[in-house]
């Protein structure tokens, strides 16, 4: 898994990583999940909204250091490396390129 620089919430969202979008890239790709993947990152993603809700009900400050603030940082990381991993679906346009052997300038 590769080091990145993206924010992600949930498997079924695809996020512009923060590198593309400074770069102004900024279109969405599609990625294809194995059930594996996905049951990772659906379990990552439960985690990380037990940590924020715990947070919430605690009345807690964005301002002072929290362990749950760290811990959801922590959890969000390993989410955006697990749907780093998945390949990228190519486009239709990417497809029929293949498929007629056409090259792209």
């Amino acid at each position: 898994m590769g080091s990145s620089t993206t924010i992600t919430a949930y498997p079924f969202m695809a996020y512009v990583p923060v590198a593309q979008a400074a770069r102004g890239e900024t279109h969405r790709r599609r990625r294809s999940i194995s059930p594996e993947a996905g049951r990772a990152l659906e379990i990552l993603g439960h985690a990380i909204e037990y940590l924020a809700d715990e947070f919430a009900h605690a009345g807690g400050s964005l301002s002072t250091h929290d362990a749950r603030l760290d811990a959801m940082q922590l959890l969000m990381a390993v989410n955006r490396q697990v749907y780093l991993a998945c390949p990228e679906v190519p486009t239709i346009g990417e497809r029929l390129r293949a498929l007629l052997g056409w090259r792209t300038a």
